[in-house]
């Protein structure tokens, strides 16, 4: 027995002494005020503990890394301050894409701090540097597994400061621009650096390579000295703007256009842990243009949303059901079938009223538009959700969707559509395992037996596996009005569209293996299944796709590609996607082909990619070509272009299809506030030609002047369609 004891206690020992000590960092209170120039000549930098021993991500991630990185950190009772030195062992020039905010990390020397102040493992901040001072700031979500959205702003400083063999980094975040638990004395953080030059990924706690750098599975402790950070109880901003247009559509004598309007978004911080957003008749002139796409499929595109006011806290709404699978999706708030519906006004209340509590409550108001053919009425969007940590990182949400009419009578009993829906999140302690499983239910005034749609995910990830299964099913009678489901309808040759139930099946398969001392940092091959059947459960679409894919430590890339489909179609249909009165007879049709991805090394001031595919295709075949090439005359200009060109053969044509996507782009940073983008499309699906120009001027922080001009022509006689611009001023005042 003794023995038996004895035994248990030195594997409970070694299993403890196993464990890897978390890694920690002090934060100490200050009261000397910070000027933040990236100099770090106060005395709290000189004084304050610096901590290193930053681990490679890539090339790879089982030894320090080459350069060094030193960090530190403070804090008073208003602000977070951060501060780096990143030592430079050999002179180089470093890869900045630009001097614009918001810049890709993969692509650019940085330093970033990512911040959990719940310590829940899965959202935080994500606050970032260039070494030319530019700044960086993002929300990180469903663990940081998938990365940051940049698209999210808030107001914070930071500074850097070049110097012989380092750059320094100083950054002052304020608390009342993130949200955080108070008197919460640790937070969960971690600290990464990109540095092209020497090729080299390096963070603070090691994060092995087969996961996002941003992933906060692997976070170390950010220990306050005194008191915590306390709530700063309620402050608030209001953003107003102002806005002139002038706009024409050639096509209707006398349509010229002269307007403008005023409008405020407004920013109300409660406590430290929710926010209050509310706009009163906002306007999204600034936001660039959609990217067009060469559609060849059956079903809507999905573009992602752009507009501010929706962005922040947005994955709360977002990250239910999957992507063809959304019970809500803000662009049908304000848009319809391209158009823009005038939105009145809206609130939205979201954060975290605890540790293991996340809730949003949105509520939009569009007004009336008249068409042509059509009219558009009023309509009140309401979302909430609210998700409940569970485990160590996952959680159970549940989600709210109602669409209300409110028409000529007033409210409309029998114009509504609501979705109701239940989600569970799964992520392992360890981030090896994740998944999603969910259950969403839809309610109208019409139909509402079986208008459901369920799903389920899972994913396992180690350093040479990546292995996941996926099912879906969706009812024809499920009805997202507010979400995204494009797979449930599909036009027959009349225009009529039609709903149908879909099973889907999705398998996914990866083997890696990491080559010692060679240019090679990562290859092998994938196999991978998309398989759809109908209620009955019988064919409908399938693609299996083999790949081989080869990533080379340059950041080059090459993929060999082998896919085969099936397809079943269930009407005669245009499968040029060129508007042609022909047809593909319904029926089963079996085709294959073969593609080439090539990337060039992304730290070169020239760099493009190509994909090149082609095989057979229905009754005929199709040949696709993708290719893109940036330079950059660092870091004023960068000038870049892409093409598509697919061309499709099939016998009952008299010649072949031709389709061509044209993108030429100029963005142009004269300083780091102020910005001119220029955006070329010539597309022959859509037959049209866009132009839209953009300039930006940052006068102070978060304020803006916007001058946006875009017109539309015809591909074939370059005749003017529409020209409108626009001038926009947006000024962020502290209440």
């Amino acid at each position: 027995m003794k023995l038996f004891f004895t035994f248990i206690f030195i594997t409970i020992s070694n299993a403890i002494l196993s464990q890897e000590k978390v890694k920690s960092i002090s934060a100490n209170f200050i009261s000397e005020k910070i000027i933040v120039d990236g100099d770090l000549s106060e005395s709290i930098w000189q004084t304050a503990q610096k901590s290193g021993g930053f681990w490679q991500n890539f090339p790879y991630d089982t030894s320090f890394a080459k350069e060094r990185t030193e960090v530190m950190v403070a804090y008073d009772d208003h602000n977070l301050y951060i501060a780096a030195i990143c030592y430079d062992s050999i002179p180089h020039r470093y890869v900045i894409q630009s001097l614009k905010r918001d810049f890709s990390y993969p692509i650019s020397d940085a330093f970033v701090a990512t911040i959990d102040p719940f310590s829940d493992q899965q959202n935080g901040f994500s606050f970032g540097l260039n070494p030319y001072g530019v700044q960086r700031e993002g929300l990180v979500s469903n663990g940081g597994g998938m990365g940051v959205t940049t698209i999210w702003d808030n107001k914070w400083y930071g500074e850097t400061k070049r110097q012989k063999g380092k750059w320094t980094v100083e950054m002052q975040i304020p608390f009342k621009s993130i949200r955080f638990k108070g008197n919460l004395g640790t937070w969960r953080i971690n600290f990464s650096r990109n540095d092209l030059g020497t090729n080299e990924n390096s963070c603070w706690v090691k994060v092995p390579r087969q996961f996002n750098i941003s992933s906060l599975a692997f976070t170390g402790d950010l220990v306050f000295e005194k008191a915590p950070p306390k709530k700063n109880g309620t402050n608030m901003s209001v953003i107003p703007y102002a806005i002139g247009r002038f706009s024409e559509d050639y096509r209707v004598p006398g349509s010229q256009k002269i307007d403008g309007s005023v409008g405020a978004d407004a920013k109300m911080v409660l406590g430290s842990s929710l926010n209050l957003d509310m706009t009163i008749n906002p306007d999204f002139s600034q936001v660039e243009v959609d990217r067009q796409l060469t559609n060849l499929t059956r079903f809507s595109l999905f573009f992602p949303e752009q507009r501010q006011f929706f962005i922040e806290n947005s994955d709360l709404f977002d990250r239910f059901g999957f992507r063809q699978i959304r019970p809500f999706f803000s662009r049908r708030i304000g848009l319809d079938n391209g158009s823009i519906i005038p939105i009145l006004g809206g609130m939205r209340l979201s954060g975290k009223p605890s540790k293991n509590w996340r809730i949003g409550v949105l509520d939009m108001q569009t007004g009336e538009r008249s068409f042509a053919t059509r009219k558009v009425f009023s309509q009140n969007y309401f979302t909430a959700a609210a998700s409940y940590n569970v485990f160590k990182r996952s959680n159970i949400s549940a989600i709210f969707v109602n669409r209300q009419q409110f028409d000529t009578s007033g409210y409309s009993d029998n114009n509504y559509n609501r979705v109701l829906g239940l989600d569970y999140n799964l992520a392992s302690a360890n981030n090896r395992w994740n998944g999603k499983f969910f259950f969403h239910h839809s309610f109208g005034s019409k139909i509402n037996a079986n208008a459901f749609a369920h799903a389920s995910w899972l994913n396992y990830t180690s350093r040479h596996w990546n292995v996941e299964c996926n099912h879906e099913y969706v009812d024809k009678n499920y009805n997202a009005e507010v979400g995204f489901t494009p797979r449930i309808f599909q036009t027959d040759q009349t225009g009529k569209v039609n709903r149908f139930t879909y099973w889907r099946l999705e398998p996914h398969v990866y083997a890696f293996v990491y080559p010692k001392n060679s240019r090679i940092n990562k290859m092998g091959p994938t196999i991978y299944l998309d398989h759809y059947r109908n209620q009955a459960f019988k064919n409908t679409d399938w693609l299996v796709k083999s790949t081989y894919d080869v990533y080379y430590r340059s950041s080059a890339f090459l993929f060999f590609i082998g896919n085969a489909y099936y397809t079943k179609l269930l009407f005669p249909t245009d499968v040029s996607f060129s508007g042609k009165s022909q047809t593909t007879p319904a029926g089963d049709y079996f085709y294959k082909n073969a593609s080439v991805n090539i990337r060039t090394d992304v730290r070169k001031t020239l760099t493009g990619g190509i994909t090149t595919t082609y095989g057979s295709y229905f009754t005929g075949n199709k040949f696709s070509l993708a290719a893109d090439l940036t330079c950059r005359v660092q870091p004023y200009v960068i000038f870049s272009a892409s093409y598509t060109r697919d061309e499709i053969y099939l016998p009952y044509l008299s010649k072949k299809v031709e389709l061509d996507l044209i993108s030429p782009r100029i963005e142009l940073s004269v300083s780091r506030s102020l910005f001119l983008t220029t955006f070329w499309q010539y597309n022959t699906q859509a037959g049209n030609i866009n132009f839209n120009g953009r300039l930006q001027w940052r006068f102070r922080p978060m304020s803006d002047l916007f001058i946006v001009y875009s017109d539309n022509y015809n591909n074939t006689d370059f005749s003017v369609k529409n020209r409108a611009i626009v001038i926009k001023f947006v000024c962020w005042l502290n209440v």
